[in-house]
């Protein structure tokens, strides 16, 4: 199977280089792109092809008001042992479990990387392997589940929309997780949003996708130096982070009623002088827009959700919106890369936190408060603040 698909898949990518029409399997057409060409032949792929999820817990009902949300990114699927954060997750009292990505590290092996496969099978085996997982599993039996990918389950890393393969991932991604019938499968892109709770008690879940309509960043000048470690800020209108369909497709979102909205970014929204690795910050147009765009459209009660950044931090913005504004950054369960950081914005809240480690959000509607909390591995809280929503 794999020698086929790779042989299709690469005359598929040749198509945008041949002025006539391709021959695929039961298929003969003049393909517009390579990606257009590569997707004809993607419909024919059997389910076998795609690991799949144990079988999760429904997602709360929507008139359910939510109380406590719990949040995680970058888990490596290839580490030996039980993930002690995922067995705390699984062995906590929860409404809701948010995996904001880097859920698997599908474009490596070990230490080496192995993205543009033209099969992607290394990102295939990432997902079945994490599948496997007892530790992942008891997550699965004990919280529904809400999804965001970043680079490493979007197949390549620090990828955008350049990434040939893109079309290929999301199906990876939306039939592992069950989503391939819901909304977000009948879409380009992997966005989608809930709402849970009645007037008054009603808390929106905005899961935001980063990777595929996202233009390539700007390298750095000085790389490695802090502050620019990999990206520099960039003013190019012509970037993009979003995609015109998601972009109005989100304001239509924060036009519907809701007390509190969390938005989720797999990168980090608020800060903005601290590092130059990915993050809103380096499409700063791209970032005042987003801010614009709640501002203009009224949504009250927004606090953003991010992963992505091997420590955990929180931040508290006074002028990114019209009211205080607040980050809760959880990274990452099992990819510790240091026991401390100095790294510190203007917008942050205390130290960072890079041990392993998860978030949770507590709710409180008869004060009208969220608690933002980071946690270790142990389920011991090491950071937290409180963030007025109405």
């Amino acid at each position: 199977m794999k020698r086929i698909v790779s042989a299709v898949l690469v005359a598929g990518l040749a198509a945008c280089q041949a002025p006539g029409p391709i021959t695929i399997p039961g298929i003969t057409r003049a393909p517009d792109s390579a990606e257009d060409a590569l997707e004809a032949y993607y419909r024919t792929l059997p389910d076998e092809f795609y690991p799949r999820a144990p079988q999760g817990l429904p997602l709360p009902a929507q008139d359910t008001a939510l109380s406590r949300i719990l949040v995680g990114s970058c888990h490596d699927e290839e580490e030996a042992g039980l993930t002690a954060t995922l067995e705390q997750i699984a062995s906590e009292e929860a409404d809701l479990f948010l995996m904001i990505g880097d859920n698997v590290y599908g474009d490596k092996d070990g230490m080496a990387y192995a993205n543009n496969q033209a099969d992607l099978d290394e990102l295939r085996e990432s997902f079945a392997e994490l599948a496997a997982r007892e530790d992942f599993q008891a997550v699965r039996a004990s919280h529904p589940m809400m999804v965001a990918w970043d680079d490493h389950d979007y197949g390549a890393n620090d990828a955008g929309r350049e990434f040939p393969f893109r079309r290929l991932a999301e199906r990876i991604h939306e039939r592992f997780w069950g989503l391939e019938n819901k909304d977000v499968g009948a879409w380009p892109g992997t966005y989608y949003a809930r709402s849970f709770g009645q007037e008054g008690q009603r808390t929106q879940i905005i899961m935001l996708d980063t990777r595929f309509f996202r233009s390539a960043l700007t390298p750095t000048d000085a790389y490695g130096a802090k502050g620019k470690e990999r990206y520099l800020p960039s003013t190019d209108p012509k970037q993009d982070m979003l995609g015109n369909d998601q972009w109005t497709w989100l304001e239509n979102q924060l036009q519907k009623p809701a007390d509190l909205r969390l938005i989720v970014s797999s990168i980090q929204v608020l800060p903005t002088e601290a590092h130059g690795w990915e993050a809103w910050s380096r499409l700063p147009i791209e970032q005042q827009r987003l801010y614009d765009l709640i501002g203009e459209t009224e949504a009250n009660g927004v606090v953003f959700v991010s992963g992505d950044r091997h420590t955990s931090f929180l931040y508290r913005s006074e002028t990114a919106l019209p009211y205080p504004a607040y980050e809760l950054t959880a990274s990452s369960m099992n990819v510790s890369f240091a026991e401390t950081t100095d790294e510190m914005d203007p917008a942050q809240i205390g130290e960072g936190f890079p041990p392993d480690n998860y978030g949770a959000i507590g709710i409180d509607w008869e004060q009208g408060e969220v608690e933002l909390e980071i946690k270790n591995a142990a389920g011991e809280t090491v950071r937290q603040t409180k963030a007025k929503f109405r």
